[in-house]
Formats: C-alpha cells, structure tokens, sequence
C-alpha cells in the first residue's frame, strides 16, 4: 500500500463533542503504539479535527488534537470515528477533505456512525456498508444510493470499510491489519489486545439475545476439537455426536450461540488456518488444501479466491515479500 521506507500516516478524525470514545480508544490501540515486532509497519498516527486544540469526546473528556484536516491531504489511511451528531450535516470542509483523500487513494474505516460523515460525502454510494444495527434504517433512509447491510460486523469496499458499532470496531480494525500486512500480524496484534482474531457471524447475534460465543461449554468444546482437526472430514452429523445433540438441535444451538453456520465456521477456520500456512511454511499449495481439510488444490484454489480476493499464490507472494523486506530493513 505504502512505500515502507516511511511510516503510514493514519489520522481519525475527531469532532467537538460528537466524537466516540470508544473508538478513539481502538484507533490509538491498533495504530498509536510501535507494532513492528509484529510484522505491521511503523505508524504515525495522531488525531485530526475541524479546529486544532482540546476537543471533547461524548463523554465530555477532554483531548487535545494537534492537527487539522490538511492532515488528510497526506494520510494513508483516515479513520472516521463515530459522529455521534448524525443529525447534524458534517461541515464541508470535512467532506472535501474525505473526498479528496479517497481520490488520492487513501483507505478510509468508518467506525458505527461514522459512516453517516462517509456517506454524506458521497463516498459510499454504489457500495455495501454497514453502521450500527439501531441507526441502519436511517442510514438507509437518508442515503438511498447506498445498500446497507445492519447484520455484518463490518463490510469491505474495496478503499472503503465500515464497520458495525462499538466493539465491532476492532474487527473492522483487524480486517484492514490481516488485508493489507497478512494474517501474521493480525493474528500476533489480537492476542496482543486479546481479542479473537476474527468473529463469525454479524450484528444479528447481538441484537435480541447476546451470547458470548465461549459461553457454550459443550459446544467449546466440540469446536476446539473441530480446530485440531481441520484436515478431517467434518460433518454436522459428526460434531452433533460430540455435542451429544440431534443435528437439528446442534445445528440451532450453534447458530444461537456464534451467529452463524457450522458449515460458514469451518470455512472461515480452513481459510484462516491456509493464510497461517501460506504465511509461514514452504508447504505447496495442494498439501495445504490437504492439511487444512478442502481435500482438493482446486477447491481451495475456489474457495480462497473467492473469500479473499487473491488466490492463495498471489497471497502468499504477497506477504512473504512484504515480511521479507521488513526482516531486510530491520537487519
């Protein structure tokens, strides 16, 4: 994306008493410290506003931003964080300087209501987005040009991410990090803020009834031994015997309890454990197929194309480049 000769310039964008805590929070937290132990490059990171000077968020802390939107003028990546004034039109300025970056190339996360400020802009019409489940309908309904989706934690257009509210902020955050500089990195960045390194299923678990997806003891189980054994042959008829269920009740149970399917959780295990091995081992492609339970090169040529938007070749060259360059630099 970058030239890694130089850190990548990433700026969230903050407004007087409309801005979100909790997303500053995650933006500091992914891009705010020295991550290149990690794999990730070096950020420079800081906060950008209308007005430079002390700001305060929605719960009336005061923070202090040192630069204004010219800042987005030379940003990477620009981070809308949520805007809790959706109300409120954001001043032209912000929206100039939004559209401007994304016509220089620049990637723009929108965080929960953030994408209000993304589509006024313009910039998410014609695309897929997604906002906090409670303010979709509105999002819809003020900007009809573009096709919101209120179950996903977070959508990929391409130079445009939104994600969903709150804590879904993390996982729009570790999708560009796996995207852009590789499983690896994401992987190492999760468990360093111990987070999972990706949620299945979307908004929709959250809504009515909220279930923590460990929660489920003997389903727990069931899916660390689903994770140790990948390369079997795993049916829903199989991990229903280990859970002791009918496959109609484990079927509902698991839907209930991760928000999605056993068959969507075991491709998106497969395609997770593939990146690791695609990463890190000179395994060809055929014997990952194997390892990671596609049974064949064809199929997981398919499967990870469509997914991910590279085939596994392409990915692998990828981020074997850009860790190869890294340890260069580094040494």
């Amino acid at each position: 994306m970058t030239d890694i000769q130089r850190p990548v310039v990433v700026s969230a964008v903050v407004a007087d008493g409309l801005v979100g805590t909790f997303g500053i929070g995650v933006a500091a937290e992914v891009f705010g410290y020295d991550r290149t132990h990690m794999g990730l490059p070096r950020f420079d990171f800081a906060l950008v506003s209308c007005e430079p000077g002390v700001v305060r968020t929605d719960i009336g802390m005061p923070i202090v931003v040192e630069h204004g939107f010219e800042r987005l003028a030379v940003s990477d990546v620009v981070l809308m964080t949520a805007w809790e004034g959706m109300a409120d039109s954001p001043p032209d300025a912000l929206l100039d300087a939004l559209r401007a970056a994304h016509a220089r190339g620049a990637i723009l996360v929108s965080h929960c209501t953030g994408a209000f400020a993304v589509a006024a802009a313009g910039l998410l019409d014609g695309c897929r987005a997604t906002t906090h489940w409670r303010y979709a309908g509105e999002l819809a309904a003020r900007y009809p040009a573009v096709d919101v989706d209120p179950a996903v934690l977070y959508v990929d257009c391409g130079q445009v991410i939104t994600g969903a509210g709150t804590a879904a902020g993390v996982d729009a955050m570790l999708h560009l990090v796996r995207r852009e500089w590789g499983a690896a990195a994401a992987n190492a960045l999760a468990r360093e803020m111990v987070v999972p390194p990706h949620r299945d299923g979307g908004q929709a678990q959250f809504i009515d009834a909220p279930v923590a997806a460990c929660e489920d003891d003997r389903l727990g189980v069931v899916l660390e031994w689903a994770v140790g054994h990948l390369a079997e042959d795993i049916t829903v008829e199989a991990l229903a015997r280990r859970a002791l269920m009918s496959p109609r009740n484990f079927a509902r149970r698991f839907k209930s309890t991760t928000g999605t399917t056993p068959h969507a959780w075991l491709l998106a295990q497969r395609l997770a454990a593939a990146e690791t091995l695609l990463e890190e081992s000179d395994a060809p492609i055929e014997e990952i197929a194997r390892l990671v339970g596609f049974g064949t090169a064809a199929g997981f040529r398919e499967q990870f194309t469509r997914r991910r938007g590279v085939s596994p070749r392409a990915f692998r060259q990828t981020f074997r480049t850009v860790r190869g360059a890294e340890s260069d630099a580094a040494a």
